[in-house]
């Protein structure tokens, strides 16, 4: 590119569009996994309100849907946590992965594109990425100078099955080598038209009101760019199906009683037919640069930090019955040599410190409880830090691509313990008695022995590795064959949940919290890491009328970590789930794919669809919750009159790495 010259005027003197994510995925080597990607008129076609709703109908992508505000994207069986969320090649941090009620923090009416990785890409990020890790190609800080020093887009919807309402808008202005860019959205639907043999015309409590804006710079030269960006969603949305008539519910050892009795009671006293909802807040900083030759050997350096700031409420009509919070630091470093020995490789490290507030607490409207010690107790927070190095390397032999990528992480995560707060001066004067007996600090000790049992700390060592091949046959035909072992520590609730979830009815025990609620359960425990082997077969042919791609996936998976259904109580006339957090082995295999033909430059038509088989869990005698059912589809597609590719719509592309 010379000196000077936008991306965007090399691109169209070229007469080419590269779609990549620079050090996700690269189109000179095919790559041995799928890597799906939406961008230009493909992806305006599909967006919708909520991630999951847009990429729902590829080829082994489904929709896991909590109403209008909150939808997450089901890879081959599996949504978050086995699916790593990135905003432009960083982790995304909020807290989907944690219940399925809680949205994923991105507007896709504001990306320029989204790729679905799998394999070697996705293996630097980690166990998280086990089935796969989704990149979000944002414009928020600009990476190439606008054509003609200004460029615009703006877009209205209107949905009749929501009412639905969006606006949505972004510039991008050039000064020099420096540009400046500003977008924001607006989005309003009402609740889902349904069919009234449901006893209603619509589904309560599915509505969904969001807001979204940025305002990034960056200074951009003939080599790369650095720069920074603020970002704030907004986002309210009902729950449902919600009940808070289930509050009450609680455990006597493998039994859950949904009865008021003794210290048990409703914690809200009202009538259960108000509105539930999440009042959402995200905010992010992020630091990005990209930047070429920056020295002798080093092809490329990619810099990526942020900090969010999350929060959200439940709200029930008048009570705020839950609030969550997760505040995070997170810094990584990717360094891509030149070719050394035929490789092509990246070297990279991640940096990550959070907290995060808010499981097993569902009457926050009431205050702080005391205990039965007299004490109030204070939610605790769940402090995880976590360090990872990755290295990925590709090579030619001949017809024959190679990749292979590793990941190594140390996590930890602790719960401090929470000094109290003396509710009385006798509670007082009881302490100070205890200290002159057993010596200073010795009543805190124990309080501290008693936590820690409770909230015991964990440590996880997770690794990661893949290897893959590509045959490219001749005549657009390839063959490629991966093979991945991939380890994923348990998220917070995973192992700590011990009470009720009220937005998805059911009272939960993590792992860490089984022999508290009873002997008859498995031994408590912390050191627990899913382990799993993966082989993917995928047969593509590319060019041409006739193009396919089909994918063939094998996953024994030690540990699994699910939860398992105990039983359900329907007391209060409200189902309510008792689920315990279990580790079991499990096996998982599947089939998905595309087969288009084109019959003109205009249209084609697409025939689709995906499978997956969960083998019996027979160590326990169960079968692995909520799996994606078989599909098969076929769809025309047909473009005519002005391609949205070349429209007043920035490109959403960034370079090739």
């Amino acid at each position: 590119m010379a000196p000077g010259e936008s991306e965007e005027t090399e691109r169209n003197r070229r007469g080419e569009i590269v779609v990549t994510a620079r050090s996700l995925s690269s189109p000179d080597m095919p790559t041995a996994t799928p890597v799906q990607v939406l961008s230009g008129d493909e992806l305006a076609h599909r967006r919708q309100g909520g991630l999951g709703e847009t990429l729902a109908g590829l080829p082994g992508v489904h929709l896991d849907n909590f109403g209008g505000g909150a939808s997450r994207p089901v890879i081959r069986g599996q949504t978050v946590p086995r699916i790593e969320i990135l905003s432009d090649g960083a982790n995304l941090f909020d807290v989907s992965s944690v219940s399925p009620d809680h949205a994923i923090t991105t507007d896709p009416l504001l990306l320029d594109g989204i790729e679905v990785l799998r394999g070697p890409a996705a293996a630097r990020y980690g166990g998280n990425a086990m089935n796969g890790a989704i990149n979000l190609i944002d414009s928020k800080v600009p990476k190439t100078l606008p054509e003609g020093g200004f460029s615009g887009a703006t877009e209205v919807r209107f949905g009749t099955g929501d009412e639905e309402k969006t606006l949505v808008g972004r510039v991008t202005a050039g000064v020099g080598p420096f540009a400046v860019h500003a977008e924001g959205s607006r989005r309003r639907s009402e609740n889902y038209n349904v069919s009234k043999a449901f006893g209603s015309g619509e589904l309560r409590d599915s509505f969904a009101d969001s807001s979204s804006y940025s305002f990034g710079a960056s200074w951009i030269t003939s080599k790369g760019y650095i720069g920074a960006a603020y970002t704030r969603q907004d986002s309210e949305y009902g729950l449902p199906g919600h009940s808070h008539i289930n509050g009450v519910c609680h455990t006597h050892g493998t039994d859950l009683h949904c009865a008021a009795h003794d210290e048990f009671d409703d914690p809200f006293g009202s009538s259960d037919n108000h509105t539930a909802y999440i009042k959402l807040r995200s905010e992010r900083v992020d630091v990005r640069g990209d930047y070429d030759d920056l020295l002798p050997g080093l092809a490329h350096a990619r810099v990526r930090l942020s900090y969010t700031d999350y929060k959200h409420d439940e709200i029930d009509g008048p009570a705020l019955f839950s609030q969550y919070s997760n505040k995070v630091y997170d810094a990584r470093v990717e360094l891509t040599h030149a070719p050394l020995l035929g490789f092509t490789g990246t070297l990279g490290a991640q940096y990550t410190h959070g907290t995060f507030n808010g499981i097993n607490k569902n009457d926050v409207h009431k205050g702080l409880p005391t205990s039965t010690a007299g004490f109030l107790q204070i939610p605790p927070d769940y402090v995880t830090e976590s360090i990872g190095v990755f290295l990925s390397e590709r090579r030619s032999f001949g017809a024959i691509d190679v990749e292979i990528a590793a990941r190594k992480d140390w996590r930890d995560t602790d719960i401090p313990f929470t000094p109290w707060v003396i509710s009385s001066p006798l509670l007082q004067s009881v302490i100070d008695a205890f200290e002159a007996r057993n010596g200073a600090g010795s009543f805190r000790r124990r309080a501290e022995e008693g936590y820690r049992t409770v909230n015991p700390l964990s440590k996880h060592n997770p690794f990661s590795a893949s290897l893959a091949m590509t045959w490219r046959i001749g005549d657009g035909y390839s063959a490629a064959l991966s093979l991945a072992r991939t380890q994923r520590a348990p998220n917070v609730r995973e192992l700590y949940a011990y009470g009720n979830n009220l937005a998805t009815n059911s009272y939960e025990v993590g792992l860490s919290q089984t022999r508290r609620a009873s002997s008859q359960f498995p031994l408590s425990t912390t050191d627990v890491m899913e382990t799993a082997k993966a082989v993917n077969l995928t047969l593509r042919k590319t060019g041409g009328p006739l193009e396919f791609e089909v994918g063939l996936f094998y996953q024994d998976i030690e540990d699994y970590i699910f939860a398992r259904h105990i039983e359900t109580e329907i007391e209060t006339g409200v189902p309510h789930h008792y689920l315990i957090y279990t580790a079991a082995d499990a096996k998982f295999t599947g089939i998905d794919g595309q087969i288009s033909y084109r019959f003109t430059p205009e249209s084609r038509v697409i025939v689709f669809g995906d499978y997956v088989r969960a083998s019996r869990i027979k160590s326990l005698d169960d079968n692995v919750p909520r799996m994606s059912p078989a599909r098969l589809g076929a769809r025309y597609e047909g473009n005519w009159g002005r391609s949205l590719r070349t429209s007043n719509i920035p490109a959403p592309l960034v370079k090739a790495g």
